[in-house]
């Protein structure tokens, strides 16, 4: 029998899929940095869900944002409370970078395309004004800035404020809309694209120059804990590809192709472990994933995740090479 969390864990995921989003988990997996992973179209979703949001400490949101960058993807902490205080609907919480929200706000934006307008802030509850919109309706009402502010209780340097974009608390906004009659708040979009990954110099000191004659720079590869894994991982990147080490993540880098390649090492046992979920988020990053095992194995994949030895990995030249015989393998 699911324990509450995983009951809660495919309640979110089942918002989800009817909103048209693709969704793969990593129930069964731990530790990981997150719980589900969305796709639709060009919105590519991480979501960890936590019970008391202030359960994540620092460390756990970077490696959440930095899985966020490199996929690329926006991540999403789905919570309950925070203390002993439930999570208010339609409000944005934030907590280390990483932007938290509670399931309701989450499936009134799915289902019924209903965006939160509030966030949280250590000062209290606010809203960013379009300053535009405030303007123009004030000029309408014939409303000087000094009126305004009256009517508002604030100063007349906030309402220029307010008029250049700036974010008011929520009274002070409840105050201007009561008197106009019109809403002046800009939604929060919650998947609102994240900036590009950054570029990851390929060069190094022994590879000759890099781009316009300019001195390389060596980039070394975070270790794993694990001298084989690590071998592993630095033949892919000998291979070209640009490989991201993971910490508490269902795969041990994330490497690109150009496309995403989740690369998991370790035994034949842990593959079998594994397969479903890695598989499963391969397809949701419109990727691929593989499995590099250190004991002698006698087929090509498990649950559609290729599965290789050292040894098969160490015959591949290059990474075309390598992509050619994983797609052959998710094929069979």
């Amino acid at each position: 029998m699911a324990n509450p969390r995983d009951r809660w864990i495919d309640r979110i995921r089942d918002s989800l899929e009817r909103a048209g989003f693709y969704v793969a988990h990593t129930q069964g997996v731990r530790p990981s940095s997150f719980d589900l992973a969305a796709r639709r179209d060009a919105t590519l979703l991480l979501i960890k869900v936590l019970k008391n949001i202030d359960a994540l400490d620092a460390d756990e949101a970077g490696r959440l944002l930095e899985l966020g960058k490199v996929f690329p993807a926006i991540v999403l902490v789905v919570g309950r409370t925070s203390g002993v205080s439930e999570l208010d609907p339609g409000v944005v919480y934030t907590r280390y970078g990483v932007p938290i929200i509670a399931e309701g706000t989450l499936s009134e934006y799915l289902e019924k395309a209903v965006p939160p307008f509030l966030f949280a802030s250590p000062g209290g509850t606010f809203a960013r004004i379009d300053g535009e919109r405030l303007r123009l309706l004030r000029l309408e009402r014939g409303l000087s800035l000094g009126a305004l502010a009256t009517i508002a209780g604030v100063s007349r340097r906030a309402i220029q404020l307010y008029e250049d974009g700036a974010g008011a608390e929520a009274s002070v906004i409840h105050r201007i809309e009561s008197y106009l009659g019109e809403p002046i708040v800009r939604p929060i979009d919650l998947f609102a694209r994240p900036a590009p990954a950054r570029t990851v110099d390929r060069t190094r000191e022994t590879g000759g120059k890099g781009a316009a004659g300019e001195k390389p720079t060596e980039r070394l590869l975070a270790s794993t804990g694990d001298p084989l894994r690590d071998g592993v991982l630095r033949q892919l990147e000998g291979m070209g590809l640009e490989v991201v080490v993971t910490v508490r993540a269902p795969f041990d880098a994330v490497g690109r192709t150009p496309e995403i390649l989740l690369t998991a090492v370790g035994s034949l046992r842990s593959a079998q472990h594994r397969a479903e979920v890695l598989h499963g988020l391969a397809r949701v990053a419109e990727g691929h994933s593989m499995f590099v095992v250190w004991e002698a194995v006698h087929r090509a994949s498990i649950a559609g995740m290729p599965v290789l030895t050292v040894g098969e990995l160490k015959r591949h030249r290059d990474r075309d090479d390598l992509l050619e015989e994983i797609e052959e393998r998710e094929a069979l």
